[in-house]
């Protein structure tokens, strides 16, 4: 499995390690983030984490293959009204929020009749310290992540979703 271009909003210790994963994997041509804080984009982009800071999440988002919202799940409703404008047709989205059913409503409130696209996951890791700088490419090795497939997900979706977390060593 290869993506061409994965996005990751919340270049923090999660959405950071999955992206240092996917790299060590060889899994991904260009990482864009996108985040709140510019400082630890540029840390992101300075340490070789991501490929691009995100500014304008419009031509990335129709453009990606994969989509990760590692945010605190606060800000994930935000972020998917933000986005599903300018989904692409093939474009996955998953996040990893600690809880779901107020994610999968989020979701749903956003994608409507593209929640298919959603699938919903959560990696069972993390560490005492955050940001992009606290980082691993080994963070989920031998991690759970569990994924809460939809209805409305197809399978080829679900497997892509479960492949990539696989890829960063996690047991799915």
């Amino acid at each position: 499995m290869h993506f061409n271009k994965v996005l990751i909003f919340g270049v923090g210790l999660i959405g950071a390690s999955f992206a240092r994963g996917l790299k060590a994997a060889h899994a991904a041509d260009d990482i864009v983030g996108f985040g709140r804080t510019p400082k630890n984009l540029k840390v992101a982009y300075d340490l070789g984490i991501i490929d691009e800071v995100g500014i304008n999440p419009g031509v990335a988002v129709r453009e990606a293959d994969l989509i990760l919202v590692a945010t605190p799940v606060g800000q994930m409703s935000e972020i998917f009204q933000r986005i599903a404008p300018y989904l692409g047709e093939h474009t996955i989205v998953t996040d990893a929020g600690s809880t779901k059913a107020d994610v999968v409503e989020a979701a749903r409130a956003a994608f409507g009749l593209r929640i298919g696209q959603f699938v919903p996951g959560h990696p069972i890791a993390g560490a005492e310290t955050s940001g992009a700088e606290a980082s691993r490419a080994d963070l989920f090795q031998d991690r759970k992540v569990v994924l809460t497939p939809l209805l409305e997900n197809r399978i080829e979706d679900i497997e892509t979703v479960r492949r990539a977390w696989e890829l960063c060593g996690a047991d799915v």
